[in-house]
């Protein structure tokens, strides 16, 4: 995230502390969460969160992702991955994500654009049949945003919600960050790679190219 980026976070954030009133929103609150492909380790170090009313909210969520069943690609219907309920905040305009991809290992930023009709989908109920409840529910949301993260700074994202099937949102390539793990404070020391990962690329490899 350039020095830039982050000027203008500072300048937002101040914007959030003089308070804005609570978001008019169909939903209480809106949910974002990250996953990565089985044995691509990584560690979630910030996600950050600009709204539609230009409110940038800082690590709204960072640590452990959650980990699909498959290595390569991704897989054919994602989940909500690992992360929170934002209530409070708008619909996103831009996410930012800060990880580091152990498997590498390297340190990566990457900025995503939410678009006007994932906005818009978020905010259209439907009434789809619901396998768990064995029947139609009505008044669904697709307010759910899923990220999943690979190896060579790969972003993927998704829009969706209980019992509806999730839309692509698009593919993201993330920069590799020039202060590298922790911000500067590790001396570019990355967290360290499970024993089980390891052992499993040391093997098999790491599918650059699937992602």
């Amino acid at each position: 995230m350039t020095r830039l980026v982050l000027l203008s976070l500072a300048l937002l954030l101040s914007g959030c502390a003089s308070g804005q009133g609570k978001p008019k929103l169909p939903f209480d609150t809106w949910f974002v969460g990250v996953f990565a492909p089985d044995h691509m380790e990584l560690w979630v170090e910030s996600v950050d969160v600009i709204d539609r009313r230009g409110l940038a909210y800082e690590r709204v969520i960072g640590g452990i992702p959650s980990y699909s069943s498959t290595v390569e690609g991704w897989p054919p219907r994602v989940g909500g991955g690992k992360g929170k309920n934002l209530p409070g905040i708008d619909l996103p305009e831009i996410i930012f994500v800060r990880w580091q991809s152990l498997v590498e290992p390297q340190t990566y930023n990457v900025r995503i654009n939410i678009p006007e009709w994932v906005r818009e989908e978020m905010l259209k109920p439907h009434s789809p049949y619901c396998r768990w409840d064995g029947k139609v529910v009505d008044g669904l949301y697709r307010h759910d945003i899923t990220i999943g993260l690979a190896p060579g700074g790969i972003a993927k994202a998704w829009v969706g919600g209980p019992c509806l099937d999730p839309i692509e949102i698009g593919r993201f390539e993330g920069v590799i960050s020039k202060v590298g793990p922790y911000g500067g404070q590790s001396g570019g020391k990355h967290r360290p790679l499970s024993a089980t990962s390891k052992a499993y690329i040391d093997v098999h490899g790491v599918p650059y190219g699937s992602w």
